[in-house]
């Protein structure tokens, strides 16, 4: 692994316990500047994990709590008159900042879920006819829960596309809890968490992600893996392009991370299912035959040729 994101991943190991997997799918996505749209049941460490991300690499870090009554102000910010100058001015909302945890994103009213649209795909707010630059590097952590349902909104495709992946966190194993629950009688890690990077080294780690190689062969296993989504009768809507890049962003971010300067099948096929699943629909055969998109996805990538050599 590469040595700047071992550290990375070790410093935020001190409070997410047994999940290296899902560490380093976050960092992949902050590599690609993504953002990430987590899915799981309370408690299992969402907001932890990326208040530990951010203190890392010393990034400014936002928590927006999304429930109805959030105004799409509250995460953009508003313009107000300056009582000694009678001039417009700007208060910055929860969106200005390194990491944003938009919390319960299925809760928001639609008109709030919008507010986030162009913040996550173009980095910056437009307010009063004036645009504002959100710092760099920027990224979103949106969280849902999948199992209550009662008084929230469903994302619409729109939105769920411009999530470059979506994880599960998923309960510690035994071993692991029993470790959390020794750390817990010691205080709360987090609060202790030094920085052992800044957003400056983030920002170097992202070019050299850039310039991973991805190979011709590569390229065309990632087109036919996104083609077989769109022609398949057990789904109902295919990937967009913008799958195809996320694809190729994320799998060259896992490259990276593990210290090789170009792209493998096995990169493609393991990011493939976190970058695609929210992204497609079940058909009603679908719905029959999988339980999840990820099942599906899972089924797709299992049949589409891979390259040799």
């Amino acid at each position: 692994m590469n040595a700047e994101i071992l550290k990375i991943v070790e410093n935020i190991e001190k409070v997410i316990v047994g999940k290296r997997d899902v560490i380093v799918n976050v960092i992949a996505a902050m590599l690609c500047e993504g953002h990430v749209l987590i899915e799981d049941v309370p408690g299992v460490g969402k907001t932890q994990l990326v208040s530990a991300l951010a203190k890392s690499v010393e990034g400014s870090f936002n928590r927006i709590q999304l429930t109805p009554d959030v105004m799409p102000s509250d995460i953009v910010g508003f313009s107000m008159i300056n009582k000694d100058t009678g001039e417009l001015e700007y208060r910055s909302g929860a969106a200005m900042c390194n990491f944003l945890l938009a919390d319960e994103i299925n809760r928001a009213s639609p008109k709030a879920q919008s507010s986030l649209l162009e913040v996550m795909e173009e980095h910056q707010i437009s307010l009063d006819g004036k645009t504002f630059l959100l710092p760099h590097p920027f990224m979103t952590l949106a969280t849902q829960n999948p199992v209550e349902t009662y008084g929230t909104y469903h994302l619409p495709e729109a939105q769920m596309d411009r999530f470059i992946i979506k994880i599960s966190i998923g309960y510690p194993e035994v071993s692991d809890e029993l470790e959390i629950l020794s750390r817990s009688e010691h205080g709360t890690e987090a609060a202790k968490l030094e920085s052992c990077c800044t957003v400056k080294d983030i920002e170097s780690l992202q070019e050299q992600a850039k310039n991973v190689r991805v190979s011709d062969e590569v390229r065309d296993y990632i087109l036919r893996l996104v083609t077989a989504t769109r022609n398949n009768e057990f789904l109902k809507l295919g990937a967009s392009p913008r799958g195809s890049i996320a694809i190729l962003k994320m799998s060259k971010a896992i490259a990276f991370i593990e210290g090789r300067d170009f792209v493998t099948p096995d990169d493609i096929k393991r990011v493939a299912v976190s970058v695609l699943a929210h992204r497609v629909i079940l058909s009603p055969k679908g719905k029959s035959k999988f339980a999840t998109q990820e099942e599906a996805i899972e089924f797709i990538t299992s049949f589409v040729k891979v390259p040799i050599g």
